[in-house]
């Protein structure tokens, strides 16, 4: 039997589906839980509605990338598992990874060899067992990051922004430093988005203009990707 008629079949789907579902009920308890806590620490509607709109846009540049590498994981293990994973991790590059790693175990090198069944299936092991690890990790730690919060700033909540910040900084500076020194046009395309978000960035705040304030980062993922794409 073909190996893609397994991995597109109902049952694929259905398993899929579960835990895309299982995912988006979390959402919604989450947005529920942050609303009213918002109303509980006095933010009023307007603020509330124009955090989530500007979180709205601030996340389309993103999971419009992720969509695009959707096209690539959907050749190789299928609709259904390509929206689950996607879905749940947002790696592309992790889950393509995860697939070699997978295949090859079996002596099926991707893009090369035809794809079996066994390959595929480990394929799958392989991109769940990998990931397996941030889930344990979450279940056993989320309750105690309040603890560890509060050690960390030590009683001085003004840390707690700075923390955070340097926090994402340190988080996207290990996530673009291999792309970086690559000296490929992945290198091209860092640089160019980071020029163009430090230019839209100061200039929003200067004019105080909202709507750059939203699209400045999806304006500089594109950019940085069409001058990468050209040059």
């Amino acid at each position: 039997m073909d190996y893609m008629k397994i991995a597109n079949s109902a049952p694929m789907w259905l398993a899929a589906g579960t835990a895309v579902g299982l995912a988006l009920i979390q959402a919604i308890i989450f947005a529920k839980k942050s609303y009213s806590t918002g109303k509980e620490m006095g933010l009023t509607e307007r603020q509330m509605k124009s955090a989530m709109k500007s979180s709205f846009i601030t996340s389309l540049g993103p999971s419009l990338v992720i969509l695009t590498g959707l096209l690539s994981l959907l050749v190789t293990v299928g609709g259904p598992m390509a929206w689950m994973r996607l879905s749940f991790i947002g790696s592309v590059m992790f889950e393509l990874m995860a697939v070699g790693f997978g295949t090859e175990a079996v002596g099926v090198k991707m893009g090369i060899d035809p794809m079996t069944e066994i390959a595929f299936a480990n394929a799958i092991w392989t991109m769940i067992l990998g990931s397996i690890g941030w889930i344990v990790f979450s279940a056993l730690t989320a309750d105690k990051m309040e603890k560890v919060q509060k050690k960390m700033v030590k009683g001085d909540n003004k840390l707690i922004p700075i923390i955070s910040v340097a926090a994402m900084l340190g988080s996207f500076g290990s996530l673009v430093s291999g792309h970086l020194v690559a000296m490929n046009k992945n290198s091209i395309a860092a640089l160019a988005g980071g020029l163009i978000m430090a230019i839209l960035s100061p200039l929003a705040d200067k004019k105080n203009i909202k709507w750059l304030k939203e699209w400045a980062l999806a304006i500089a993922l594109f950019g940085g990707m069409i001058i990468a794409a050209i040059l």
